[in-house]
């Protein structure tokens, strides 16, 4: 079969019950927002704190909120036995890999899209470095949360309490990605430092796991 339909045909079907249900979207909206507002009122931040502590912030309920579409991601593909028709397809496990990675990659991204303008006007921010790499940084970040939380996913799904493994694995395992995101976010809305050093740790954290997660998934699509 040819590779590109298979993943075409994954993420089709991803996307169209996401569509239909809104349950990924609609909590990771609903969980990040939370913790922006809260946070806004907290700390009351000047403008000078704000851009000290709204690269943090920003990762760190992105980061919260995508579990809870990382839980979902296979948990559908228990039912009516889902998972194991696809373990008998005649098509190459990294496929279905990459459909999840790349759906959960849209559904994070909407989320950003709408609190991306909710952050700057509770946090008042305006970027003072070079503002253009935020549109590098947030990709890359999203990539190291994804690829990270579909292949640990497909990794707890056969335990008893994969609901809470999953964050137990994710969270220390994304500790570099997170702090480059961090800390590249917060170099771009003070302006202080340059980021390309930790655009780049974040760059190479996405090919070493992106590798490595597309070598494994097919032993642990087969495991028993």
């Amino acid at each position: 079969m040819n590779y590109l339909r298979v993943l075409w045909a994954h993420l089709q079907k991803d996307l169209r019950l996401e569509w239909r249900s809104k349950d990924s979207i609609n909590g990771m909206l609903f969980f990040s927002l939370l913790v922006v507002v809260l946070f806004s009122f907290a700390f009351d931040p000047t403008t000078a704190v704000s851009r000290q502590i709204a690269g943090g912030i920003l990762w760190v309920a992105l980061l919260f909120a995508a579990v809870t579409a990382l839980n979902q991601t296979w948990t559908r593909e228990l039912r009516h036995h889902v998972l194991d028709a696809q373990r008998m397809a005649p098509a190459a496990p990294s496929a279905l890999f990459l459909a999840k990675v790349l759906a959960n990659f849209l559904f994070v991204a909407a989320v950003e899209i709408v609190l991306a303008p909710i952050f700057i006007v509770f946090y008042n921010l305006h970027a003072l470095g070079q503002g253009w790499m935020l549109f590098l940084v947030l990709p890359l970040g999203t990539l190291a949360l994804v690829i990270n939380g579909t292949f640990f996913g497909a990794l707890s799904l056969r335990t008893r309490n994969r609901e809470l493994l999953l964050p137990l694995i994710l969270f220390p395992i994304s500790i570099p990605a997170v702090l480059a995101m961090v800390e590249s976010t917060t170099a771009i809305l003070t302006g202080e430092y340059d980021p390309g050093l930790w655009i780049r740790l974040l760059a190479g954290y996405d090919v070493i796991f992106t590798t490595i997660s597309l070598l494994l998934f097919g032993t642990i699509l087969h495991a028993e």
